[in-house]
């Protein structure tokens, strides 16, 4: 019989330690491949920011390597304190293990513990699995357009 995998540990990051950059440095390219790698500074600025929540996912039965991470951004608007989810990355030796289902509901525990009335997110057409993922933690499209002021993706 095989031995059920460990279940994952979700921590917020509060310092940029070498193991947290490390782990970035091999995250990030899988989420994107235009993502720039974080030195520590980068990474601590991020992570000090007041609005920032920056968790990590740690697989014990891999000695506590980080497998995955999230930002969560909780601000306050005129019309309510909203939360955005941004960047969420699992390894992919560790993909299909509850990773991502881990982070986004720890983020969304958080957002709702600080007061926050939605906690939204985007994500590419492509990604699929974390389309399915995000409907089972009780996400759901909303009928809107995401408009991005910057350099197109084919300039």
């Amino acid at each position: 019989m095989a031995k059920p995998a460990s279940p994952i540990e979700i921590r917020i990051a509060d310092a940029a330690t070498v193991e947290v950059v490390e782990a970035f440095a091999r995250l990030l390219p899988q989420l994107s491949s235009s993502a720039t790698t974080l030195g520590p500074q980068a990474l601590s600025e991020i992570i000090a920011a007041p609005h920032n929540t920056v968790f990590l996912a740690r697989d014990p039965s891999a000695g506590g390597r980080i497998v995955g991470t999230l930002t969560l951004v909780i601000f306050r608007i005129p019309t309510a304190i909203r939360a955005w989810i941004e960047d969420v990355v699992v390894d992919d030796v560790a993909r299909g293990r509850g990773v991502g289902e881990a982070l986004t509901l720890a983020a969304v525990k958080l957002a709702r513990e600080r007061g926050a009335k939605t906690v939204d997110l985007t994500s590419r057409r492509s990604r699929q699995a974390a389309h399915r993922l995000y409907e089972k933690a009780g996400f759901h499209v909303r009928d809107t357009s995401v408009y991005r002021f910057g350099p197109k993706p084919d300039a």
